[in-house]
């Protein structure tokens, strides 16, 4: 497992990243949080994948969170099943077999509303 690290810290800066140029997130200084708000903690999630690669997870500690104070909005990154035909009718067009897909960091897609949360 020692020999692993540098593929761990490839895949938490790959995360990192993600978010980054997914814009997740904004920095903020500790002393602008406003009173009676709490930061929620981050935690990393690591898997290895079936092929043998690596993943990380930057992940919310949502027990931690209260709906309306903490969020007020969630999504889930699904396909469509409109697309999915799409998808299917183009690789039938084009002779192509369809296996599986792999989106990186497919749930930090979703258009959320900003409000006041």
């Amino acid at each position: 497992m020692a020999d692993d690290r540098a593929g761990w810290s490839a895949a938490e800066r790959a995360e990192i990243a993600n978010h980054q140029s997914n814009r997740s997130w904004t920095y903020i200084d500790r002393s602008d949080v406003p009173e009676g708000r709490s930061i929620v903690r981050l935690i990393w999630v690591y898997k290895r994948k079936r092929s043998g690669a690596l993943k990380a997870r930057l992940c919310v500690q949502g027990c931690a969170q209260v709906h309306g104070v903490d969020y007020d909005q969630t999504f889930c990154a699904t396909l469509r099943p409109t697309s999915l035909r799409v998808f299917a009718s183009l690789a039938s067009t084009c002779g192509l077999r369809m296996r599986r897909w792999d989106f990186v960091a497919a749930y930090l897609q979703g258009e959320l509303q900003d409000g006041k949360v």
